[in-house]
């Protein structure tokens, strides 16, 4: 491989500056990656945009590759499916008409629980959860704010805990981009040290049992049990029943079996096609082919009892089913874009000569909690945990091998970075939609939920220096 230098560097970074500054992630990476191939081409812009373009298209030339997109682009039909069958409608009814919820903590203990049981994905998690807990926390005087935080700080944490789900596809995906043999041990190796996701559940379920809040989150629970105010007085919610609840169709009975049982076929399907691939070993499994087949065999077992209980003819489900994939058509995009300037700066090698880098000015112990604080700055303006995830793993996969470095730290630095800008940037999209599935003000959203934010990440920042060090 052509050793470029300093070159090497300009892509990725013309792509973190234009995505901090101008907020278009998509433009930015696209420009990224036609430097990368202008610098390769002689500084060709002419050549640069020819091979941008055939960059893009091989990417479908690896079938993991191809395999991550198309279960992300059909994730989105798991959720049109089980909202517009009454499958969602009838899970929030059926939890609300148990009537187990009688208090503040057994209300936020519900909204954190349902984070976990519904890890498929972020979006459906919250959306779910909020469908569920918000006429509780209304009735029982908690405030939107408190109820949005609970929803965004068990979303993105647990999906990257516990990866049998699009987000650990991705970075399955990513790792093995970049040569990495045994992508799925790599990413559970960095689960125990992912201190970010894991302190910021805790936190969550701290703030629930104890009832003790700080910062502008106590200002809001005082307003809403003292004044009986759910929102502060010129708070502008911000709901959608287009984005956060698709109606179930007409006439349709609502019943939870018609989203639990395609979502339960999903979550079963994963582990058994791991197996498979993995000739009875689940870590030597593939992870994209087990989660394409968990995805298509959710929507088959939708489809088909859909169909039998006459609740969608055929043309609906085809109908559903691309309206559902055309709504994720941007995650798709964007591990697209991914992959491709994950290939640029192997071919550029930009890892390399960053751990050189890196190595020869930084002590060893640092680079872990170096690594979170630029994956933390760059999620945190990006507003993209996937896109800094894209980034920022094919500079910090060289190192582990250049430099020593634990690998499960290193990724988890990564991670846990990414999921830190998830939830304080206003412009990300599960910061978004946790706002809308609460229906409170997003400004407020980002402004309350902050410090409980950064606790976790100054203490997880301790760890990687304590780690770095030790390990």
């Amino acid at each position: 491989m052509d050793s470029y230098g300093w070159l090497s560097v300009l892509p990725p970074l013309l792509a973190i500056f234009l995505a901090i500054k101008t907020k278009h992630v998509y433009i930015s990476l696209i420009v990224g990656i036609w430097l990368g191939w202008t610098i390769i081409q002689g500084w060709n812009p002419l050549s640069g945009l020819f091979q941008t373009i055939n960059a893009l298209v091989a990417v479908f030339k690896d079938e993991d590759n191809t395999r991550v997109i198309l279960f992300s682009a059909m994730i989105g039909a798991i959720i049109t499916f089980t909202q517009y069958s009454g499958g969602m409608k009838g899970f929030v009814n059926w939890i609300v008409g148990k009537g187990l919820v009688r208090t503040r903590k057994s209300a936020g203990l519900l909204a954190w629980f349902l984070g976990f049981i519904i890890f498929i994905e972020s979006s459906i998690c919250v959306l779910v959860s909020g469908a569920v807990t918000r006429p509780i926390f209304d009735r029982l005087k908690i405030s939107r704010e408190k109820l949005s935080y609970i929803l965004d700080s068990t979303s993105a944490p647990k999906c990257i805990l516990f990866p049998l789900n699009a987000w650990g596809a991705f970075v399955i995906g990513l790792l093995a981009s970049q040569g990495v043999e045994k992508p799925i041990q790599f990413l559970v190796s960095s689960m125990p040290f992912n201190f970010y996701a894991i302190l910021a559940l805790l936190l969550v379920l701290i703030v629930i049992l104890t009832g003790k809040d700080f910062g502008p989150m106590k200002k809001a629970e005082t307003r809403v049990r003292v004044e009986n105010k759910l929102l502060r007085d010129g708070a502008e919610p911000l709901i959608s029943d287009e984005v956060v609840m698709m109606e179930a169709k007409e006439g349709v009975k609502p019943r939870a079996l018609n989203m639990i049982l395609p979502v339960l076929t999903m979550v079963g399907m994963m582990p058994v096609v791991l197996l498979i691939t993995g000739k009875g070993n689940l870590m030597e499994g593939s992870g994209s082919t087990s989660v394409l087949w968990a995805v298509i065999s959710g929507l088959l077992v939708g489809a088909v009892i859909y169909r039998a209980q006459k609740i969608m003819r055929v043309k609906e489900i085809t109908d559903i089913f691309m309206k559902g994939v055309g709504g994720l058509i941007p995650l798709a995009s964007l591990m697209i874009l991914a992959f491709a300037i994950g290939d640029i700066c192997d071919a550029l090698g930009t890892g390399p000569f960053v751990a050189q880098a890196a190595k020869s000015t930084l002590n060893p112990g640092v680079i872990p909690a170096v690594i979170f604080i630029i994956s933390c700055f760059i999620a945190f303006s990006t507003g993209t945990s996937f896109g800094t995830f894209a980034i920022m793993i094919p500079i910090a996969v060289p190192a582990i091998n250049n430099i020593g470095l634990h690998p499960g730290l290193i990724i988890a630095a990564v991670l846990g970075g990414g999921v830190f800008g998830d939830h304080c940037s206003p412009i990300s999209d599960t910061t978004i939609i946790s706002s809308m599935a609460s229906a409170t003000d997003h400004i407020d959203h980002v402004r309350t939920q902050l410090p409980y934010a950064l606790t976790a990440a100054v203490f997880s920042l301790l760890l990687f220096l304590l780690f770095g060090f030790a390990l």
